[in-house]
């Protein structure tokens, strides 16, 4: 195996998936390897880095979401969940460890293919470099006490503590910021922010918003600032503006 191919592993109590992926995902320029339980697929983690792994959620024996938590301790490593159509609750909690996406089952092969390399990419040292939108010179927003400094990309709570935001989170956030109580589609935070890339969706600005979510608000359960818009998308409210016509989370 080239040492330039992504390492990619594979978490997943059933054979026949493990054998699917690997199979594809090989094919697809990537190295695969495939693990029936979160134990052994530590215990090759300790041995060298990967790339990205996939982690099935649901195994007999252990619990996906306690190894994901106890990856997180140690590393940022990229992670997408396979889940289950009704696993809603378990997907929530893997994105508040840290998860980076998930695909749910039964999933197109091209699908979490076309997920994978946008991962890749927005964890990767070419996203984390990818230019700012040109700022003014003092440009900064201030929302719900909160203060958006473009020039020096930081965010500053309402108690004066600086919150690190990752750079798409900052892209995000300035492209809500400068369209103030104005509602945004997904296409357009996807343009404005420079979330961008062929294989991009729709889902990678919610987990974006989700995230910030977690970070602003004081009950991301039920947002009060960066709201969601029924039918449109989101919109960032400032705490003296006009309520959005919202669905809550």
């Amino acid at each position: 195996m080239s040492p330039d191919l992504k390492t990619i592993l594979i978490i997943d109590d059933d054979p026949g998936i493990r054998g699917l992926l690997t199979d594809y995902l090989e094919d697809q320029g990537f190295q695969a390897e495939a693990f029936a339980t979160c134990r052994s697929a530590e215990a090759r983690l300790r041995r060298g880095s990967a790339d990205l792994v996939l982690l099935d959620l649901k195994l007999p024996s252990e619990s996906g979401l306690v190894f994901l938590q106890e990856l997180r301790r140690s590393m940022q490593t990229p992670v997408i969940m396979l889940t289950g159509a009704s696993e809603e609750a378990d997907r929530i909690v893997g994105l508040e460890l840290g998860a980076d996406d998930y695909v749910t089952k039964p999933f197109s092969p091209r699908e979490l293919l076309a997920r994978v390399r946008a991962v890749l990419r927005r964890s990767g040292p070419v996203a984390e470099a990818a230019p700012d939108p040109a700022p003014l010179a003092s440009e900064s927003y201030t929302f719900s006490g909160w203060t958006l400094k473009v020039i020096g990309r930081r965010l500053i709570s309402p108690l004066g503590t600086t919150v690190n935001l990752s750079n798409h989170e900052f892209n995000l956030l300035c492209a809500l910021s400068r369209n103030m109580n104005t509602p945004l589609s997904r296409n357009e935070l996807i343009d404005l922010s420079r979330v961008s890339g062929d294989e991009v969706f729709d889902r990678s600005v919610d987990v974006l918003i989700f995230r910030l979510r977690q970070k602003i608000e004081p009950d991301p359960a039920s947002p009060q600032t960066l709201k969601t818009v029924r039918n449109v998308g989101y919109v960032l409210v400032d705490g003296g503006g006009p309520d959005a016509p919202s669905e809550g989370a």
